[in-house]
């Protein structure tokens, strides 16, 4: 199998299109967040897609401004490691985009297997 060859630029763009896709009611309430696309983890693994780097919404205590913003962080080369066309792309960024945005309103890995999304 012959890995799906994307560069940066057009992945990116492939990950706005597909943010500007999902629920309103999904992404208003992302509040102090940036998206973010990498090459791959710090680990160089190639078995992350994604990854939400911050403090859930369910944890949070007092969170005001001059904050750090959560990041979500969608790894390209991984993505395109396991998509054989821009169809399978687009479905695995939507999965794995709902799936950090979840972490960020503190749904965890096993709630998001019993909805189906894990």
């Amino acid at each position: 199998m012959t890995m799906l060859e994307l560069d940066a630029s057009d992945f990116e763009k492939l990950v706005v299109d597909e943010l500007d896709l999902l629920p309103d009611d999904m992404v208003d309430g992302l509040d102090n967040i940036v998206f973010v696309v990498e090459d791959r983890p710090e680990d160089g693994t190639l078995d992350t897609l994604g990854l939400y780097d911050g403090v859930a919404l369910t944890e949070r205590g007092q969170y005001g401004f001059g904050e750090m913003p959560d990041r979500i962080v969608l790894y390209r080369e991984p993505l395109l490691a396991i998509c054989t066309n821009l169809d399978d792309l687009h479905d695995e960024i939507h999965i794995t985009l709902v799936h950090e945005i979840a972490h960020f309103y503190g749904v965890d890995d096993d709630r998001l297997h019993e909805l189906g999304w894990g």
